[in-house]
C-alpha cells in the first residue's frame, strides 16, 4: 500500500494532507525556512504538470558493493518499464513509439501551435505510462486534430495501426479504471488486465473456484495474470519467463542475479533469490515465501521494491501494477521514527476499535525514512511519499510489516517553489497559523501514524474472506480510509507528546484536522472537472471521511460551513468532538473490512465519497484560477553511470542529473525496451 505525492510542493499541505504526506525533512515543532542550495529541483512544467529531481543524500558513504547491488537494482527496475505502460492499456507501446518517432523526426515548424500541442500531449503520455491520466483515469485529449497528426506522421514515415490512431480522438476506451456504481467495471475499464469481453461476474466465478492450499494462508490470486476468455473459456496468462511478459522478465532476472550476488546479508540475498524464482516461475506461493523473506530481512543500508504489488489500477483489486523503487537507509531520521512502530501494541490495544477486531500481538512492524535512488513502472515519474507491504493480510499478522517514508522525494517537493493557494482556502488567521507552524510536522506523522499504525491495524473476523473479494471494487478506498482513520484519531493525542514526537500535541492535532477537512470537503475539488464524480480510491477516501463527520457533527456544529464573501470556508468549532467522531468512523470502517459487510461499504462510499456539491465544486475551480503552478508534480529519475577497468569490473558509480524530462523519457524508450507491441 502506498501514499502517491501527486501536487507540485506549493499545495502539498493543503491538498495531499489525508494522504499522510510527509513534508518536512526534519522531526521539529517549529516551521522551518527552506533550505537554500544550489540544487536546481526544478525541470519543467506543462499542462497540468511539474516535473521535478532529487537528490540521493548519502550516496558517498556507501560501500562500492553497495552501490553496485544500488545500481543492479535500479537496472532491473528499469527493465521493466514497459510492462507498466502495457498493463495500463493494450495500444500504449504502439502509440508511445509512433509519437516518439514523430518527436524526434520531425523537420517542420516547432514553433506552430499544433506542434507545441502535440509536444504537451507527448509529455503528458510519457508522465501517465500510457494515454490516460495518471491521477483521473480519464482518456488525455490532445489539442490537435487528427489531420494534423496524420500529416506529421507522413512527414515522418511513422506507421500505427488504425484502431490506436483513432482511439487517441475518438470516445472508445474513455476510463482507464472505471469504479463507477452500475456498471461493469471490468467491461467498462480500459486498463489491460483483462482481455475483451471479460466481465466482473467472470472474475468473480474465477476466482471463487480457486482455493488456497492453506485457508489461513490465502494465496494472491490473479496478481500476476491476466485474466482472458479463449474460445468462452477463462485463461490466465501469467506474468514469468517464458509468459507474458517474459522478454522483460528475463531482462529483470538477470539484474536481479547481479543484485543477488553483491548483497549485503545472508536474509537479503535470500529474498533476492526468492524473487528471482517467483519471475522465473509465476509461482504465487514463491511469491509469499519471497515476502515472508523480505519482510524480515531488515538488515542493511539497502532496501527496495519490485515486481507486480498495488492493485489500485486493477477494478477489483486482483491485479498488481509493475513497479520498483530502490531506496537507502536514513538511518538517523529512521532511529528518530521508530518510536512508532516500537509502541504499536499501545496504539492497537488503546485504539476504538470492537475488542474482536484488535491484534492482540502486533508483530514486525518497521518503519524507515529511507531516500529514493530509483524509481520505475508504477512508482514513476509519478512518486508514491511512503510504502507500507505486503499487502497480504496474513503475513502482516504473523512476520509483520516495512513501512517507509521517501526522505528526498519530500525534501524536493518542499525545496521545488511554492504558491498562496493555502491562504485562499483557509478561514482565518489562526488555521492559516497553525498550518505553518505545525502543518510539516503534522504531515509527517500522519505519514507515519497511516502506514505503521493504519496499515498493521486489526483483523478479519475467522472465515472471512479477503478483502478483494468482500468488499470488491471498494477495497481499496476502505483500506485507504481506515488507515488515515487511524492516524487522525492519534494524531490529536496526548500519547504522542508523551513518546516525545511533539512539544503541543493539541496545536499539532488541530493542524491536522483543519487541513484533513479543508483538503476532504473542498481543495482536492480543483484535481476534478466540473460536474465529474470522484473515482480515484484516495480521493474518495479523503471525501467520505470528511464528509461524514461533517454530518454526524452538524446538530453540535462541531464543523462550520461558512460563507463569507462569495466564499466557502470549512471552520471546526470543537476538535474534541471531531476526534471522536473520527473514532467512530474508525471503529465502522474496521468493523466493515473484519466483517466483510459490502452493502455497508457500499452506503459509506456511493454516500458521501462519490458525489460532489456543484456549487462548492464550481466555486473551488473558480478561485484557483489565480494560481498558476500546476497541481501535480513527478520526478526525473537521478542517472547512476559505472565507471569501469579494462577487465570490465565496476570501480566506481556516480550520480549524475538528467538535464530534460523528454531526454530522459527517450533514453528510457531506447535502452530498457524489452517488450514487443502485441502481448
Amino acid at each position: 500500500m502506498k501514499l502517491k505525492s501527486i501536487l507540485s510542493a506549493a499545495f502539498v499541505a493543503t491538498l495531499l494532507w489525508s494522504c499522510g504526506n510527509d513534508k518536512a525533512e526534519k522531526l521539529t515543532t517549529q516551521e522551518e525556512p527552506k533550505v537554500e542550495t544550489a540544487f536546481n529541483f526544478n525541470v519543467e512544467e506543462f499542462a497540468d504538470i511539474k516535473i521535478l529531481r532529487y537528490q540521493i543524500p548519502g550516496w558517498e558513504k556507501l560501500t562500492l558493493k553497495e552501490q553496485k547491488l544500488v545500481y543492479y537494482l535500479t537496472q532491473a527496475g528499469l527493465a521493466g518499464r514497459d510492462i507498466m505502460w502495457d498493463q495500463n492499456y493494450r495500444h500504449n507501446l504502439k502509440i508511445r513509439k509512433a509519437l516518439e518517432n514523430v518527436y524526434t523526426n520531425y523537420k517542420g515548424d516547432k514553433t506552430a501551435d499544433n506542434w507545441l500541442a502535440f509536444e504537451t500531449y507527448l509529455k503528458r503520455v510519457w508522465f501517465s505510462n500510457g494515454i490516460h491520466h495518471h491521477y483521473s483515469n480519464d482518456k488525455l485529449k490532445p489539442e490537435f486534430s487528427q489531420d494534423y497528426l496524420k500529416e506529421i506522421m507522413s512527414a515522418t514515415n511513422t506507421i500505427l495501426a488504425r484502431e490506436a490512431f483513432d482511439v487517441i480522438f475518438n470516445d472508445q476506451d474513455a476510463k482507464k479504471v472505471n469504479q463507477a456504481k452500475g456498471v461493469d467495471n471490468v467491461l467498462e475499464s480500459a486498463v489491460n488486465f483483462y482481455g475483451p469481453n471479460v466481465t466482473n461476474a467472470d472474475v468473480e466465478s474465477f476466482y471463487k473456484k480457486m482455493k488456497s492450499p492453506d485457508p489461513k494462508k490465502p494465496l494472491s490470486y490473479g496478481l500476476n495474470s491476466q485474466l482472458v476468455k479463449e474460445d468462452g473459456v477463462l485463461k490466465e496468462r501469467v506474468y514469468k519467463s517464458g509468459g507474458l511478459y517474459g522478454s522483460a522478465i528475463d531482462q529483470i532476472v538477470k539484474w536481479l542475479e547481479l543484485a543477488q550476488g553483491v548483497a549485503e546479508n545472508e536474509a537479503q540475498g535470500n529474498a533476492i533469490g526468492l524473487l528471482i524464482k517467483y519471475y522465473k516461475t509465476g509461482d504465487l506461493q514463491t511469491w509469499d515465501d519471497y515476502n515472508v523473506a523480505w519482510t524480515a530481512a531488515t538488515a542493511g543500508n539497502v532496501d527496495y521494491i519490485n515486481s507486480f504489488i498495488e492493485v489500485y489500477n486493477d477494478p477489483l483489486g486482483y491485479r498488481g501494477s509493475y513497479e520498483t523503487i530502490v531506496q537507502i537507509n536514513d538511518f538517523d531520521m529512521s532511529q528518530k521514527m521508530a518510536v512508532l512502530s516500537e509502541n504499536a501494541q499501545w496504539f492497537e490495544d488503546n485504539s476504538p476499535l470492537m475488542k474482536e477486531h484488535k491484534k492482540e500481538n502486533v508483530v514486525g512492524v518497521t518503519y524507515k525514512v529511507v531516500n529514493v535512488a530509483g524509481e520505475a513502472g508504477d512508482a514513476s515519474p509519478s512518486t508514491p511519499i511512503g510504502v507500507n507491504l505486503p499487502n497480504a493480510n496474513w503475513i502482516r499478522a504473523a512476520v509483520g510489516s516495512k513501512s517507509v517514508s521517501l526522505g528526498n522525494i519530500i525534501h524536493a517537493y518542499n525545496n521545488a517553489g511554492s504558491t498562496g493557494r493555502l491562504k485562499e482556502f483557509v478561514n482565518d488567521d489562526q488555521e492559516y497559523e497553525l498550518e505553518e507552524k505545525y502543518g510539516q510536522l503534522a504531515d509527517k506523522l500522519h505519514t507515519a501514524l497511516h502506514e505503521v499504525i493504519g496499515h498493521a491495524s486489526g483483523q478479519l473476523n475467522p472465515g472471512v474472506g479477503e478483502t478483494k473479494e468482500t468488499l470488491k471494487n471498494y477495497a481499496s478506498t476502505l483500506e485507504e480510509g481506515r488507515a488515515d482513520l487511524v492516524g487522525l484519531y492519534y494524531l490529536y493525542n496526548p500519547k504522542l507528546q508523551e513518546l516525545g514526537l511533539v512539544d503541543d500535541w493539541k496545536s499539532v492535532g488541530m493542524a491536522a484536522y483543519d487541513g484533513y477537512i479543508r483538503n476532504g470537503l473542498m481543495s482536492q475539488l480543483i484535481r476534478l472537472n466540473l460536474g465529474d464524480d470522484v473515482e480515484e480510491a484516495h480521493m474518495r477516501n479523503r471525501q467520505w471521511v470528511s464528509a461524514w463527520v461533517f454530518e454526524k457533527g452538524q446538530a453540535d456544529n462541531v464543523i462550520e460551513k461558512i460563507t463569507r464573501d462569495g466564499k466557502t470556508y470549512f471552520n471546526i468549532n470543537d476538535y474534541d468532538k471531531l476526534h471522536d467522531l473520527f473514532g467512530q468512523l474508525l471503529r465502522e470502517t474496521q468493523r466493515i473490512k473484519s466483517e466483510g459487510d459490502y452493502k455497508a461499504v457500499e452506503d459509506l462510499v456511493e454516500g458521501y465519497g462519490v458525489k460532489v456539491d456543484l456549487a462548492i465544486h464550481a466555486e473551488v475551480l473558480e478561485r484557483n484560477k489565480q494560481f498558476t503552478s500546476p497541481p501535480y508534480s513527478g520526478f526525473v529519475n537521478p542517472v547512476l553511470v559505472p565507471e569501469t577497468n579494462d577487465a570490465g569490473e565496476i570501480t566506481a558509480i556516480n550520480v549524475t542529473q538528467p538535464e530534460s524530462f523528454d531526454g530522459q523519457m527517450l533514453f528510457y524508450s531506447k535502452n530498457y525496451n524489452f517488450l514487443p507491441e502485441e502481448n
